[in-house]
């Protein structure tokens, strides 16, 4: 038996597991020859189960149901979206923890858009300033910084959790955010010119009511318009 059905195993006959996630590339239908198995084992008490455990076939990941409840960890909330649940002994309880993970609520989305929108921004000015001073290198550092902050915005700005990168074609292949942000061509735009975003950035910020975070940056934006 492999880890992993050993695990399914293991949970099943266990009445302290309350439920079993799979998250990762197998649930996404994503998995490769070298994809392991995650799977959140959720527990009525972390002493009744062995501790988290990770192999290049299984990551077992212990969580009780106070945690899982917990959405403090933003980035870790990702790996909750396209989750499949394995196991529930929680009268659906489970599923409604993992939909919270997963989505962003109203007052998350806005202050995750305007704090990612303000980030990036941040970031693309001082690359357009390391470029006006003749260092291109430092600039593009600072464009390699801003593309998280990029991702934060434009995914709460649709009131979603930014996905992983590895996941971000699939992302918007399964769950699309329409015109001009196409799985075909998104990643490369961020990975050739994350300041080139600015203009459609700028675009969708004012139509979803974020314009005072940019307007607060004054004739700054400028230099980000001159780009």
């Amino acid at each position: 038996m492999d880890s992993y059905a050993d695990l399914l195993s293991r949970a099943a006959a266990n009445p302290d597991v309350l439920g079993l996630i799979l998250t990762g590339s197998h649930a996404r239908g994503m998995a490769g020859p070298a994809s392991d198995h995650d799977v959140i084992v959720v527990v009525s008490d972390e002493r009744r189960w062995r501790p988290t455990s990770r192999s290049a076939e299984l990551d077992e990941i212990v969580y009780t149901r106070d945690q899982l409840a917990d959405t403090s960890d933003e980035w870790q909330r990702y790996a909750f979206r396209g989750a499949r649940i394995l196991l529930d002994r929680t009268d659906g309880q489970l599923a409604e923890l993992v939909q919270a993970q997963a989505t962003l609520t109203g007052s998350e989305a806005a202050a995750w858009a305007r704090e990612g929108l303000d980030g990036y921004l941040n970031q693309i000015y001082r690359a357009a300033k390391n470029r006006r001073d003749g260092a291109p290198v430092l600039a593009r550092l600072e464009e390699m910084e801003s593309v998280s902050w990029f991702m934060t915005a434009l995914f709460a700005m649709h009131g979603r959790v930014r996905p992983y990168h590895k996941y971000l074609r699939w992302e918007l292949r399964t769950f699309p955010l329409g015109e001009p942000w196409h799985a075909d061509t998104l990643p490369e735009r961020l990975a050739d010119d994350p300041s080139g975003l600015f203009p459609d950035l700028e675009r969708l910020a004012r139509a979803k009511g974020h314009g005072d975070v940019l307007d607060a940056w004054g004739p700054d934006l400028d230099l980000l318009r001159r780009e």
